[in-house]
């Protein structure tokens, strides 16, 4: 295990069990890194694949038998105060955090003849001001010379077009600018910021149609897994991973689209 267990890190949008948040929290706290989670329910109950009450809870349940120190908050994200809130109660209940994963995500359905500006700003709120501002407050709190590291997660906008979902493909792929501009801000902080595409992965809310639809694009056989994201990430917030900013990472398994 390397040594991480004096760093902390703040992971957003971990409202399920199967979801890649989820996986991120279990996969650092296995390496020792503190972890502090927020999530919000309100959002999961009104998607299709919905949230139990009681899933953060029994997170937070599981990532303590790793024997490192766990909190969690709930909090809307798109509340102005949200983000600065956030990072003062990282610094109070755990301390000065290292390691930011914007998780956190807005979204639903809509194309260019049905979309509303309640969309585009429901999405903009959670996908691009979120993100923007609890990065900002996070290097603000940044205080070590080097080892900061701002993970964002993206869905490869770039890579092709996504139907049926403009709002989201639109904030979301804005992530991949704001990712490169912040790498440069920071790097004199000591703080290297990366985004990571994940490709389409079954948190859940997969029918089996879709399934079935999206397998011949893995070459690999078989759908992403939350654990393969996860598991780049616990290598993008490695120090053996210093040298590495800027960059938007294709975590997907070869899919081909």
């Amino acid at each position: 295990m390397r040594d991480t267990k004096n760093k902390i890190a703040v992971v957003t949008g971990v409202s399920r069990l199967s979801g890649i948040g989820a996986a991120i929290c279990r996969e650092l706290a296995r390496e020792g890194y503190s972890i502090f989670f927020t999530y919000w329910t309100n959002y999961d109950k009104e998607m299709p694949w919905s949230v139990e009450q009681d899933e953060p809870v029994t997170l937070k349940e599981e990532l303590l038998e790793e024997g490192v120190q766990i909190a969690c908050m709930e909090i809307d994200l798109t509340q102005e105060d949200a983000p600065n809130l956030l990072i003062q109660k990282v610094i109070e209940q755990l301390g000065e955090p290292d390691i930011l994963v914007n998780n956190a995500a807005f979204s639903t359905s809509n194309d260019v003849l049905t979309i509303t500006a309640k969309d585009l700003d429901q999405h903009y709120l959670v996908n691009i001001r979120a993100t923007t501002l609890v990065s900002s407050y996070f290097a603000r709190s940044f205080t070590k010379k080097s080892g900061g590291r701002i993970i964002n997660l993206t869905s490869g906008q770039f890579k092709g077009p996504m139907p049926g979902e403009l709002a989201y493909a639109t904030t979301k792929g804005a992530i991949d600018a704001l990712t490169i501009t912040l790498s440069a801000e920071l790097a004199p902080l000591g703080i290297t910021v990366n985004a990571i595409n994940p490709g389409p992965t079954d948190t859940g809310w997969m029918t089996e149609e879709i399934k079935n639809d999206l397998l011949p694009q893995f070459p690999f056989g078989r759908i992403g897994e939350p654990r393969d994201v996860a598991r780049a990430i616990k290598f993008l917030v490695s120090d053996e991973a210093e040298w590495i900013t800027g960059q938007i990472i294709h975590s997907e398994g070869g899919f081909r689209r």
